[in-house]
C-alpha cells in the first residue's frame, strides 16, 4: 500500500507537491493507515484517492457579544431564504462548563457538497444490504450510486482520505476544522450489528455537508474565528476577508429578539390536539409492562422504549421555531441543520453526548439515565434534585449503561485506559435535572474515527443492555422508525476529531410534519405511569415550541 501512495503522489497538483516535499504528510499518512490500508484506500476507488487539504483561519478583533451574539450572527449571515443547506452546532447552554463552542455555516465553496443516504428496502430479496447515496456538488450536480458496503464504510474512506498538515490548525482552541456536518439516523443500527430493520424511515439514514468554511464562536473568552478549508485556490484569502468584513458589519437586531420573546408568552391552548401520539398511553404502558416480561425472562437488563408524537404543519418558519426551542430549553448540544433538497429540518435542544474524539485521541462518552422534572420552588427543586441522585431505579439505569459504554469504548481503546472520571452525577437544565456519567478511553492507534463510532452505535443510553438482544425486541415492540432521534448529530473534522449528540429533545420537520420522539429506560423496577409520564415530561418542551410557534402564526393571520 505504501507502493501506491508513492505513486499517487506525482499526479498532485503544484501546491500539494510543495507540501509532500517536506515528506511530514505523506509519511504521517501511511503511519496513520497502516493498520486499516487494505480495508480503506484502494486504487480501485478513485473516489478516494488521496486529498490534500489546506486550512486557513483568522481569529477576530472584535467579541462575539459586540456583534450581536451567536443568535444574530447567525440569523443576519445565513437566515435568509429560510437558512437553506445551514447548520448551527449551537452551544446555547454552556454553564459548569459543559460546552464551549457554536460552529456554524451555510452553502460554501467548491469543496462544499451534501451526502444524502437512505439503506436499501430489505425486504427486498436480490438486496443484501448497502443502500444509495446521493451526492450534490457546490454546482448543484448530484451523483447517485449505490454502496454495498454501507455508509460508514463509505464516510470512513472519505476521511482516511485527507492528507494535511497539523500545524494549520495549531494555536485553535477546538477540534473542528472544516469537515462533515450532519447527522447519522438510528437505523444506521443495521451497520453496527442487528440483522435488519423492522420499519423504514420517511427521512435519509444519514444526512451531511462536508463544509468548507465555517465561523466558530468560543463562549467563553467571547471571540470569534473564521475558518476556511481548499485544496490551494488563490479565492481563499478574499473570502475569510469578505466573511469578517460581513461580521464586522453586524448590528444587534432587537426587532428579532423582541419578537422570540414575546411569541414565548401566547397560549397554546387553543392549539393542544395538533398532536397526535404514535401510541396511546394504554398501549405504552402495556409496552412498558412487556418490556418487563422480557426482562423477567432473562432476555435483557433495561430497555429504552419511545415512541413518537406528530403534527401535520401549515407554512412554518423552522428556524424561528428553532430559535424559540433554544430560549426556551438551552442545550450544551443543540443544533439547527436544513437539508433543503429533502425538505428537512431539525430543531435540537440535546443536553447529552453520544460520542466524543479530540486531537489527543481521547475518546469520551456522557449518557443520561435518570431525569425529574424541576421543581416550581427552590425548596421544591432541591428535594426533586435528592430525589433523583438517591434513586435507586435510576441510579441502576444509569450503571448498567455506564457498564455498556465501557465494554463499546474498550472494543477501540488502548487496555487499561478505559475509566469512568464522573459517575451518577447530577446535571439541571430549563426544564429537568438529569443523571449523567462520563467515560473516557485512549483510542487506539489502529483504529479510525468511524470504528470509534461505529462500536458505539446506537448510543447505549437510547438501546438499554445487552444492546443488540435489547435493539432487536425493540424493533418489534415499537411501530414506527425512530428516523433521525435515538441516532446523533455533530461534526467529524478533516482530521478525524469528532464531536456527536444524542438525538433527543428534538423537533424534525420533514414534508410538512413536525415530529417528536421521547421515551425512556425500562428496567424490573420500572413503574408504568410514572414511565409513561417521564415520556411526556421529555417531549413537552419541543411540542411546546411547535405549538407556541404555530400560535403565534395563527395570532397573526387573525390580525390582518
Amino acid at each position: 500500500m505504501k507502493e501506491g501512495l508513492v505513486m499517487l503522489v506525482p499526479n498532485l497538483d503544484p501546491l500539494s507537491q510543495s507540501v509532500a516535499r517536506r515528506g511530514h504528510l505523506v509519511n504521517k499518512l501511511i503511519e496513520r493507515r497502516t493498520a486499516k490500508v487494505d480495508g480503506t484506500l484502494n486504487l480501485s476507488h478513485p473516489g478516494h484517492s488521496v486529498k490534500f487539504l489546506k486550512m486557513t483561519w483568522k481569529k477576530l478583533d472584535c467579541s462575539a457579544s459586540q456583534v450581536g451574539g451567536a443568535d444574530d450572527i447567525f440569523c443576519e449571515l445565513f437566515g435568509d431564504q429560510k437558512a437553506k443547506n445551514s447548520f448551527w452546532l449551537d452551544s446555547s447552554s454552556i454553564e459548569k462548563g459543559r460546552a464551549r463552542f457554536s460552529f456554524m455555516g451555510g452553502k460554501g465553496d467548491s469543496l462544499w457538497k451534501q451526502l444524502s443516504f437512505r439503506l436499501s428496502n430489505r425486504s427486498d430479496r436480490m438486496c443484501k444490504g448497502g443502500g444509495h447515496l446521493s451526492v450534490e456538488d457546490a454546482n448543484g450536480h448530484v451523483n447517485c450510486k449505490f454502496l454495498e458496503d454501507g455508509f460508514f464504510d463509505y464516510l470512513n474512506k472519505e476521511l482516511l482520505s485527507f492528507c494535511f498538515d497539523e500545524k494549520d490548525y495549531e494555536g485553535l482552541p477546538f477540534d473542528f476544522y472544516g469537515g462533515y456536518i450532519g447527522y447519522i439516523g438510528y437505523d444506521l443500527k443495521a451497520e453496527c450489528g442487528v440483522a435488519s430493520n423492522r420499519h423504514r424511515s420517511k427521512t435519509p439514514d444519514a444526512c451531511l455537508f462536508f463544509t468548507d468554511n465555517v465561523i466558530v464562536i468560543d463562549h467563553q473568552c467571547d471571540d470569534i474565528y473564521i475558518l476556511s478549508l481548499h485544496d490551494g485556490s488563490p479565492s481563499t484569502t478574499s473570502r475569510l476577508e469578505d466573511l469578517e468584513q460581513r461580521l464586522l458589519n453586524l448590528r444587534a437586531f432587537t426587532s428579532r429578539r423582541l419578537q422570540s420573546q414575546a411569541s414565548r408568552g401566547l397560549s397554546i391552548v387553543k392549539l393542544k390536539s395538533g398532536f397526535f401520539a404514535e401510541k396511546s398511553r394504554e398501549q405504552y404502558i402495556k409496552d412498558v409492562e412487556n418490556c418487563q416480561e422480557f426482562i423477567k425472562e432473562g432476555e435483557s437488563y433495561e430497555l429504552c422504549l419511545t415512541t413518537q408524537m406528530r403534527m401535520k404543519l401549515g407554512e412554518i418558519d423552522s428556524l424561528e421555531l428553532y430559535r424559540n426551542l433554544r430560549e426556551r430549553n438551552p442545550a450544551p448540544y443543540a443544533a439547527w441543520l436544513n437539508f433543503s433538497r429533502e425538505n428537512l429540518s431539525i430543531c435540537c435542544s440535546s443536553p447529552e453526548r453520544f460520542l466524543r474524539l479530540n486531537r489527543n485521541a481521547i475518546l469520551e462518552a456522557k449518557p443520561i439515565k435518570g431525569t425529574i422534572a424541576r421543581g416550581s420552588t427552590p425548596k421544591e427543586d432541591e428535594f426533586l434534585k435528592l430525589q433523583l441522585e438517591y434513586s435507586e431505579k435510576d441510579q441502576a439505569e444509569n450503571l448498567m449503561i455506564v457498564d455498556l459504554l465501557r465494554n463499546d469504548l474498550g472494543r477501540v481503546c488502548e487496555p487499561g485506559s478505559v475509566h469512568v472520571p464522573h459517575l451518577m452525577e447530577i446535571e439541571s437544565y430549563a426544564t429537568v435535572h438529569t443523571m449523567v456519567s462520563t467515560i473516557r478511553g485512549k483510542k487506539r492507534s489502529d483504529v479510525s474515527a468511524i470504528d470509534c463510532v461505529r462500536a458505539a452505535f446506537p448510543g447505549g443510553s437510547m438501546t438499554g443492555a445487552p444492546k443488540l438482544r435489547s435493539m432487536e425486541l425493540l424493533d418489534h415492540l415499537e411501530n414506527c422508525s425512530r428516523g433521525i432521534y435515538s441516532g446523533c448529530i455533530g461534526f467529524f473534522s478533516y482530521n478525524q476529531a469528532f464531536d456527536l449528540n444524542i438525538v433527543i429533545r428534538t423537533v424534525v420537520i420533514h414534508e410538512g410534519e413536525a415530529s417528536v420522539g421521547a421515551g425512556g429506560a425500562i428496567t424490573a423496577l420500572s413503574d408504568p405511569d410514572d414511565e409513561y409520564e417521564e415520556m411526556i415530561l421529555k417531549s413537552r418542551a419541543p411540542i411546546k415550541a411547535v405549538l407556541e410557534h404555530q400560535s403565534s402564526i395563527f395570532s397573526s393571520d387573525t390580525q390582518k
